[in-house]
């Protein structure tokens, strides 16, 4: 449970009054009192909360809530979406050397360290950042921080430890892909952020695998690995502790930003634009020179590296084009690591799935249906979470009950409704220059054309001003009071309050506090609901990368046997969202 700061005011003893003077007293007074004098002696915990930054540039960040366990995490400003040619794939990587052999101690020395613990220690990336997160008893925090640094600062990576983790990377990609509901939401980042940066894939794309190696990684760190680039965040450990513990084992790094400026300028590079060579092969593509971000990129990119992909396109007209190798691609390539993300929107299709071998599991098509949304940072944050959790959704067959989603719409309006749906979710990724929202199905084969028109009469209904699919104040008040409820037990977890501190500290140098979110989700209205519906599903969003405002759809068909199926065509698909009136026109 969350504690509270108690002030001495609350510690005073207790009085009986005089029974005369309580009965004559209204109740209103008497309970509008007691609300005024809990609001006296609360503290929002946020309060508790405090930032220090060292001389290197490096960011602590403490919430000093107590509890038997403590949470010290290092969050690094990396991830695929900064990514160019020459370092494709390297998150995914560097993700999985962590807790290898450092320079201090073998591979199974740190893992016994780590064992001996008792805590929960991991590492995790991300499109946007690279976590180090852990877990553990409050004595330990010093030894934890130390491994944390240690695998930070003074890794190996040896030959042999890279080759295993390609190989291990190899085996979790040939398994997702053959997982649609694993895959199919990383596609719609790729679809919908063609070949620039949100569009990067998450995982690393197969042909690149051969391409890493010990260099690769180094090279990756040296731009990343910086400690402006950082933020460590402690949950549950004081302030003056936290920073004490990080001047000792961070406090000695240098900045890299002061490098790379240098760097640039020396070979005619502007600043925050490090040089770096694209490992191209001679069957790469050529790419296209730099363009503006609102313009289409004409590099085939990382999607014509994948063979089995039946069909992409994006929604402006295609020029995609394979050429031979080119002698201007082995000139330096520059990483620019402030390039805002340019939302394309556009259409993939993948090959059909085959009917499964036991016939009792159900043959399904799957479809996702995307716009661009809002960054991290929009005050309309809470409104869109909001629109979320009323459109709520999940699997045909759910234990629910109260406060489980069970009367969100895409329950009560789809999957109660159509036995042919088998599961109908909204979704909403959130990055800190742009978005996405939209609706994942999957279906019976022969009505994914009847799932796309559901689904967008679902979208649509949000914008109406009036009638029975209009918002009505009865849901939107459930929807924030579910919002509310799922945000507090969440930040029960040391781990997500951790997480929590440090993405928040990463991307708006504070912390804002539960009561604050909990403030802004109580203030949404019904008339905020439907502007930021109209907004989004209208295509009127306004991000830095100036996008098209056009849909993503993500198909993937499904097989049955003795039947053959037409084909969903993206020209088909967009006629029908059009006669919704979604998206930009």
């Amino acid at each position: 449970m969350r504690r509270f700061a108690l002030t001495p005011a609350s510690l005073r003893p207790l009085t009986r009054s005089n029974p005369a003077q309580r009965f004559n007293r209204p109740w209103a007074s008497r309970l509008t009192q007691a609300k005024a004098a809990s609001t006296q002696t609360s503290k929002d915990p946020v309060e508790l909360d405090q930032i220090t930054t060292l001389s290197n540039g490096l960011r602590v960040a403490t919430e000093s809530l107590p509890g038997p366990f403590a949470g010290i995490g290092v969050y690094i400003d990396a991830g695929s979406r900064y990514e160019n040619e020459s370092l494709r794939g390297v998150s995914h990587i560097v993700d999985r050397l962590a807790f290898k052999s450092t320079t201090k101690r073998t591979g199974d020395q740190m893992l016994e360290a780590l064992e001996s613990l008792g805590g929960n220690i991991q590492c995790a990336s991300s499109r946007e950042s690279l976590m180090y997160q852990s877990a553990t008893f409050n004595s330990a925090v010093p030894t934890t921080l130390g491994l944390l640094a240690e695998t930070i600062r003074q890794p190996q990576i040896t030959d042999e430890e890279v080759r295993m983790q390609l190989e291990v990377a190899e085996y979790e990609i040939r398994e997702l892909w053959a997982k649609p509901e694993m895959i199919l939401p990383e596609l719609v980042n790729m679809a919908a952020y063609k070949d620039n940066t949100l569009g990067n894939p998450l995982l690393c794309p197969k042909e690149r695998l051969e391409q890493i190696d010990r260099t690769t990684v180094q090279k990756y760190r040296d731009v990343f690995f910086g400690p402006e680039r950082m933020v460590v965040a402690f949950a549950g450990v004081p302030h003056g502790e936290a920073v004490r513990l990080t001047e000792m084992y961070f406090g000695d790094m240098q900045r890299k930003s002061a490098v790379a400026d240098s760097e640039a300028k020396v070979n005619g590079f502007p600043d925050e634009r490090v040089p770096t060579i694209p490992a191209f092969s001679p069957t790469s593509t050529t790419p296209a020179e730099t363009t503006p971000a609102s313009s289409t990129s004409s590099s085939p990119g990382v999607f014509s590296k994948i063979p089995f992909f039946k069909n992409l396109s994006t929604s402006a007209a295609s020029h995609a084009s394979v050429s031979p190798l080119s002698p201007d691609i082995l000139k330096p390539d520059s990483l620019n690591l402030t390039q805002p993300s340019h939302y394309t929107g556009g259409f993939l299709s993948l090959p059909p799935i085959p009917p499964p071998p036991n016939p009792s599991l159900p043959r399904l098509s799957h479809i996702h249906l995307a716009f661009e949304a809002l960054p991290i940072s929009s005050p309309d944050i809470y409104a869109l979470a909001t629109l979320q959790t009323l459109l709520g959704g999940g699997g045909s067959f759910s234990a629910g009950g109260p406060g489980k989603g069970m009367y969100s719409r895409l329950y009560t309006n789809v999957l109660n409704q159509h036995g042919w749906v088998e599961s109908c979710m909204a979704f909403n990724y959130s990055y800190t220059d742009s978005g996405l929202f939209g609706i994942s199905s999957s279906c019976s084969p022969p009505r994914i054309a009847d799932m796309l028109e559901v689904m967008c009469r679902e979208l649509q209904s949000l914008t109406l001003e009036s009638g029975y699919p209009a918002l009505q104040p009865a849901e939107v008040n459930r929807a924030k009071n579910q919002l509310r409820s799922s945000l507090l037990m969440n930040l029960e977890s040391r781990m997500v309050e951790l997480e929590d501190l440090g993405r928040q500290v990463q991307v708006h140098g504070r912390k804002v506090g539960v009561m604050e979110m909990c403030r802004q989700i109580e203030a949404v209205t019904v008339a905020d609901l439907r502007r930021v519906a109209k907004d989004v599903f209208f295509g009127r969003v306004k991000n830095k990368g100036d996008g098209t405002g056009r849909p993503t759809v993500v198909v993937q068909e499904g097989e049955m046997e003795g039947q053959r199926l037409s084909p969903f065509t993206w020209e088909e698909i967009q006629q029908r969202i059009a006669r919704w009136q979604l998206g930009r026109r």
